[in-house]
């Protein structure tokens, strides 16, 4: 799903009930993907993320956590003039973070910048995504992660060992009534992350796990949608879950929420709000920062898959702050995973994201 940070950024920026939003695309039925190209930009829709998380492993058995996401947000789609180096047509905004699970250390930052001289962008031409030196490179498949620090520096090699995964129905992942309030949404469910990894100085050689999420949109939440809460899974079975709950501001979950099954051939599998549930256990984490109070433990259910997990992090504080009152936190971090499929065992990891727990979500002032 991602409805991320970027959302309510945009709406900030462009006063939620922008003019400018007319002169972009609606996600609907009828879109004909097409790959490689609809892993890059899409400047016809006003909103658009690219999505990395994974869990990784040092060779001496240290576990770590990352997120790299790149957003870029469509300010004006004005054709009548040439656009001179520095005018602003997308907004570039990206966040970088680590979670030093075994360290019990979470380190977040984040960028904004317009295009400029090369600043930051998205080429098809050039297989590239960027903002400064945090970047993907494509390949003809495989992809190169870089992302350099302050504190720390990572790169990997990111090898699919599965198609890409098109979420929803018809094409769309639908998040609210009405036309066009959805998004299209592809990842990469299970991608082989081999490189190196660099904290305060100490080198490590780094293998595991990571997941891509790429959408692209123009309109999606209404102002009744408070929060949501975002899960991706991993599982040893070598199958995928991506579920998403939608919360409203009397309490429901929004009967647009849903999650897609992908299986250890790679076909995937749409389900409904009513097919899986997200049930918040008893653990929580309360930010000192926001004071926000976050259910950092989840049981989830499935039934037709047989599937029954309890989710849990070994960092409870992976909360990304926002620099101002106006922007809310979220916390999106690792996880992990036991349970069952019917009578054998499962396991796996994960990353879970949630949002509108420090003050609800608001889209328009």
């Amino acid at each position: 799903m991602k409805i991320k940070l970027l959302a309510i950024v945009a709406a900030l920026l462009l006063l939620v009930t922008n003019p400018f939003a007319a002169q972009y695309r609606p996600a609907i039925p009828g879109y004909r993907f097409e790959f490689p190209r609809d892993y890059f930009d899409h400047p016809d829709f006003q909103t658009e993320w690219w999505y990395y998380t994974g869990n990784l492993k040092s060779a001496n058995g240290q576990h770590y956590g990352f997120e790299l996401t790149f957003f870029r947000q469509g300010v004006s789609r004005d054709q009548t003039t040439q656009p001179a180096t520095w005018d602003m047509r997308d907004l570039y905004i990206a966040h970088l973070a680590l979670s030093d699970l075994d360290g019990q250390k979470f380190y977040h930052y984040e960028r904004i910048n317009r295009a400029g001289p090369g600043i930051a962008g998205v080429s098809q031409s050039t297989a590239r995504i960027w903002n400064g030196n945090w970047q993907i490179q494509w390949g003809n498949s495989d992809q190169k992660l870089q992302a350099i620090e302050k504190l720390f520096q990572l790169r990997l090699n990111l090898h699919p060992e599965k198609p890409s995964v098109i979420h929803g129905e018809n094409g769309v992942s639908q998040k609210s009534e009405g036309v066009g309030h959805a998004s299209y949404y592809i990842s990469l469910t299970r991608l082989a992350a081999t490189g190196q990894l660099d904290v305060n100085g100490k080198h490590f050689e780094v293998s595991g796990l990571a997941w891509m999420d790429h959408e692209f949109f123009t309109h999606q939440l209404e102002a009744d949608q408070v929060g949501w809460d975002w899960l991706s899974l991993q599982l040893n079975d070598s199958t995928e879950l991506m579920l998403f709950h939608i919360r409203r501001k009397d309490g429901s979950v929004d009967s647009f929420s849903s999650a897609t099954y992908v299986d250890a051939q790679g076909k995937s599998t749409h389900l409904r709000n009513t097919d899986f549930s997200l049930e918040p256990l008893a653990e929580k984490w309360t930010s000192p920062v926001t004071r926000g109070t976050y259910p950092i433990a989840w049981k989830i259910a499935v039934p037709k898959l047989e599937i029954e997990l309890d989710a849990h992090t070994p960092l409870p504080a992976q909360e990304l702050t926002g620099k101002t009152s106006l922007v809310p936190s979220y916390w999106e971090g690792a996880i992990t995973l036991e349970g069952r499929r019917g009578s054998k065992p499962l396991s796996g990891v994960g990353y879970l994201e949630m949002t509108g727990y420090d003050r609800a979500i608001k889209l328009a002032p």
